[in-house]
Order: C-alpha cells, then sequence, then structure tokens
C-alpha cells in the first residue's frame, strides 16, 4: 500500500506547524541562553562588593591602629611593628587572615608633600616591601602610615580585571598620614 505524496506532505507540514508553535520547554532554552552572561555579573558583582568591603575593614583597621601612635601612646610604651600587627589584625572582625598577607610601612617625614603612597612593586609586578620600615616618630612629627593586603580574588576569570598582582590577587592599600600629638 503507498501513501500519495501529496498525504505525506500535507500531513508533515501539519507536524512541523505543530512543533513550531509548541511552547513548552522555550523558558527552560531562554534561561540557558541568559544563565552564562546573567552569572558572570552576578559573580562578579560579588567580587567587587568583597573588595570595597575588605578595602573599607581595612582602612577602619589602620585608622584605629594609627590612633596610638598619633597620640604618643606607641612611643611612650615602646611599641613595636609586631604589637601595630597584632593592633591592626585585632580590627578586621575575623574576616581577613593576619598571615603574610599583611605589609606594614611606618615612618616619620619631614613635610606632609613628601609622603609617598604610591605602591611599591617589583619587576614581577609583586609588591615590593623591602624597604618597609616602623618609624613612629616623635612628638608633633609627620607620620605616614600605609598597609597593604594582598586579597585572593575568588572567581579566576571573571574577576581577572580586577587583579593588580600575578596569581589572581588584588592588593587592598590603606594609608593614613598625620602629625603627631604634643605627647
Amino acid at each position: 500500500m503507498t501513501i500519495p505524496f501529496t498525504i505525506l506532505t500535507a500531513r508533515l507540514q501539519g507536524k512541523v506547524e505543530a512543533w513550531l508553535q509548541d511552547r513548552k520547554g522555550a523558558a527552560a532554552v531562554e534561561f540557558a541562553l541568559v544563565a552564562i552572561p546573567f552569572f558572570f555579573l552576578i559573580f562578579g558583582i560579588l567580587e567587587i562588593c568583597l573588595i570595597f568591603i575588605m578595602s573599607t575593614i581595612l582602612e577602619h583597621s589602620v585608622g584605629e591602629a594609627a590612633r596610638k601612635v598619633r597620640t604618643g601612646q606607641a612611643q611612650k610604651s615602646g611599641y613595636t611593628e609586631v604589637e601595630f600587627r597584632r593592633d591592626v589584625c585585632n580590627e578586621f572582625f575575623d574576616l581577613l587572615s593576619c598571615d603574610n598577607k599583611l605589609h606594614i610601612d611606618v615612618r616619620s617625614m619631614s613635610k606632609f608633600s613628601s609622603a609617598d603612597m604610591s605602591t611599591p612593586k617589583d619587576a614581577d609586578g609583586n609588591l615590593d616591601d623591602a624597604g618597609f620600615i616602623f618609624s613612629p616618630g616623635g612628638a608633633n612629627e609627620i607620620v605616614a602610615v600605609r598597609v597593604y593586603y594582598e586579597w585572593p580574588l575568588m572567581t579566576p576569570v571573571i574577576s581577572a580585571p580586577l587583579a593588580n598582582l600575578p596569581n589572581n590577587r588584588h592588593l587592598l592599600q590603606a594609608n593614613a598620614v598625620f602629625r603627631n600629638e604634643p605627647f
């Protein structure tokens, strides 16, 4: 028994039209097309938010720890870099680890304009802390406090533009420049 060609064509055309009009699963297909850019955007926003939050925490920590230097408490008690580091770390609210990622430079200077707030990097792009010192100065001296923290970025591909250090890291920096009180 043979089926005439016109009946087959009409039947096939009807199936094709029914398949094209069927909307079941359209939302899933549309989500699949939009999901990748959507999640890239969400994870990128989260990464930027974390950097801002951690920068704010570092700024707060430096401000609180530098208060002892500014008021002369540090100089009178023989305050060391280890104690300054401890005071900075105590203000981290357990959100940042206080290991070898934290770099501290405290130095006195003759005038405010000589404060260097640039980021010292070596030829490989890593933080160069070889010249860092801890010298809180005396009464009425100008002091510059620079604290750096190497923040590891969590989303390697998405956060590549945020990495300003090798190995997918972002360098957070907090500064405080002030004149010590006449203690």
